[in-house]
């Protein structure tokens, strides 16, 4: 899968999104447009998915249980981004930098999010002892899924900046009230 996301955002960049084609990403990452289609359902999803859900739940449930549901999240987020290995993170800045950019990536990622933010919802209904339809815990996860949007779209647009850093930054400014 990293393979074919690998060669996907080189010839992204290459040829152009709209002009690259599942066969030639197939192609490139010597599979058959069969399999490609065995992984991801559209060239969109080659973009949107990623190996973080399963590093964020896990670090999430290691948290200690006397933080705050925010506190415990922001930890989760920074310590499973922080691990990253330098190409995974260079990796990380250009699926933004494409993401940000172009139209149709912008869109499926509203859906992506939008699944994250259910899973965010029930680790914090979970971890809570709440039903995942309670308003608070739905706010918390929106609120969440918004400091990760803006930081995304800044690490994409100041690619020399550190994207654990800013997360623990933006949630930092979120839990102390002062944004501005």
């Amino acid at each position: 899968m990293a393979l074919v996301q690998k060669h996907a955002l080189r010839l992204f960049h290459e040829l152009g999104y709209n002009a690259t084609t599942v066969e030639q990403i197939a192609e490139a990452a010597e599979i058959s447009p069969s399999t490609f289609f065995r992984y991801f359902r559209t060239k969109e999803d080659v973009m949107m998915t990623d190996n973080y859900d399963p590093l964020l739940i896990a670090a999430f449930e290691q948290q200690p249980e006397d933080l705050s549901p925010l506190t415990a999240l922001s930890n989760a987020m920074i310590s499973a981004t922080a691990d990253l290995s330098a190409e995974e993170l260079i990796t990380v800045r250009e699926r933004n930098q494409l993401i940000m950019t172009i139209p149709e990536l912008r869109a499926a990622s509203l859906n992506n999010w939008m699944q994250t933010m259910q899973m965010i919802t029930g680790m914090l209904a979970k971890r809570l002892n709440k039903s995942s339809d309670d308003l608070d815990i739905r706010t918390l996860a929106g609120v969440v899924i918004g400091v990760n949007l803006s930081v995304m779209q800044y690490h994409a647009e100041h690619p020399e900046s550190d994207f654990a850093a800013l997360l623990d930054e933006a949630f930092h400014k979120v839990q102390s009230g002062h944004l501005l």
